[in-house]
């Protein structure tokens, strides 16, 4: 019994740690538009209706550090700066697609 529970809790630790890296509102919804192809600043802006600059500027950054996206700087005036998912970012791409599956099944059923 202490087994089974030691393996429950150590797995809630993991999906914790899956949540803190891509939790919140908007990070989810970045990596969704990065899915299709490498996106610049704006793009991504008006991709996502309601998400201030202050903001993505916030969640690439996290992103970023956490090793989800690559943000490339093109030394040039104005300033050009293109973000795409590295490969641990695009190791997140089942499980978006498992959660739209799980939405399509489930949640439009329920509405």
């Amino acid at each position: 019994m202490e087994a089974q529970t030691e393996t429950l809790n150590r797995k809630t630790c993991e999906v914790e740690t899956t949540l803190k890296v891509i939790g919140g509102r908007w990070k989810v919804l970045i990596i969704r538009e990065l899915m299709a192809g490498t996106r610049r600043f704006g793009e991504l802006q008006r991709s996502l209706t309601g998400i201030t600059q202050k903001m993505l500027t916030q969640q690439l950054r996290e992103m970023e550090e956490d090793g989800l996206i690559h943000r490339k700087v093109y030394p040039q005036i104005p300033p050009k700066v293109e973000y795409s998912l590295t490969p641990l970012g695009e190791t997140l791409t089942p499980i978006l697609y498992a959660m739209h599956e799980w939405a399509v099944k489930n949640y439009r059923q329920s509405v």
